[in-house]
């Protein structure tokens, strides 16, 4: 299966390329941030004019994996308008040429589009109502890619793993800050469902080989506190637990809100793959076993190194 994946530079884009590798000829898309990568690579800006066309006539794909997006938080509320182009827009074109091509299609959501002020676990059916500009553009990216093509998949996720520059992800802020004996924050009032990254890219292409549509939650199967999995974190590593200082989120200086709850029920992803859904503590182990290998410098390996 010819598998497109787009960010392919991105702490998902780039683990998923590699881990469909073995079974499958992945195409990554990407801004020239990668060299040396073992799977093809095709270098275009995918808001350009025509830049979609020329990338399905060229790659002619089985499938289409969309993980780019504007996912820096704080980021999206300086720039409405590049996070609506980028996480709305630009995923309905690929939903479009998917859908009059017959490719089946991934798109990468988040599940911050839920505003975490109920009790309980979310589900599939659960209103969603995002707090800040990135996860109200990335819900129109939901609406917008199951409008114009049913046939679907929109996965909502939350994931953590080693990335190109080492600082995408939390899992990667608690170690580095804890391996250079920094104090930290870690919040004990904001909870979530973390899936590790290798993980969530097993769980995607069982997702397209099912022929799955339509919304699913792809996070852990595990809850767990931002404060607990720093600690979590802390104890397989080694690191001093004690560096990391609980706190509220309402008093960090972050710049968009943050939803409180975000326990998001696994139960139809479980039951339309018939097997259980990963969770946080054998993600961690394989999140830990990685460091062990020497996986960070291998994914760091692969950034384009700056000319001139």
């Amino acid at each position: 299966m010819r598998i497109l994946v787009t960010g392919a530079s991105g702490l998902l884009g780039l683990n998923l390329s590699l881990a469909a590798l073995p079974s499958h000829q992945v195409i990554g898309v990407d801004r020239s941030n990668l060299a040396g990568v073992p799977f093809e690579l095709l270098n275009l800006d995918l808001l350009e004019d025509g830049a979609l066309e020329k990338m399905f006539e060229v790659i002619k794909p089985d499938c289409l994996i969309h993980c780019a997006a504007l996912a820096d938080v704080d980021a999206c509320e300086s720039d409405p308008s590049g996070s609506l182009r980028l996480n709305a827009n630009l995923p309905e074109a690929l939903a479009a040429g998917c859908g009059q091509r017959g490719i089946p299609m991934i798109h990468i959501s988040t599940d911050a589009v839920l505003d975490g002020t109920r009790e309980g676990f979310y589900t599939e059916e659960d209103a969603p109502n995002p707090l800040g500009i990135y996860a109200q553009t990335k819900l129109k990216g939901e609406w917008a890619v199951l409008k114009v093509n049913p046939a679907a998949i929109v996965a909502r996720v939350n994931f953590f793993g080693w990335s190109l520059n080492g600082t995408r992800s939390l899992a990667e802020f608690f170690v580095n800050n804890l391996r250079a004996g920094k104090p930290i924050n870690g919040f004990t009032d904001v909870y979530f469902c973390p899936m590790f990254v290798g993980d969530l890219a097993e769980t995607l292409l069982h997702m397209l080989e099912k022929k799955l549509d339509g919304l699913y939650h792809v996070v852990g199967s595990e809850v767990i506190s931002k404060y607990d999995f720093g600690v979590a974190i802390a104890r397989k590593f080694g690191f001093e637990v004690g560096l990391i200082h609980p706190s509220s989120v309402e008093e960090s200086n972050l710049k968009a809100r943050r939803s409180h709850n975000l326990r998001l029920s696994v139960h139809k992803l479980s039951t339309a793959l018939d097997r259980p859904v990963p969770g946080f503590s054998t993600g961690l182990v394989r999140f830990y076993t990685q460091y062990q290998q020497g996986y960070p410098q291998k994914i760091a390996s692969y950034q384009q190194k700056p000319t001139g």
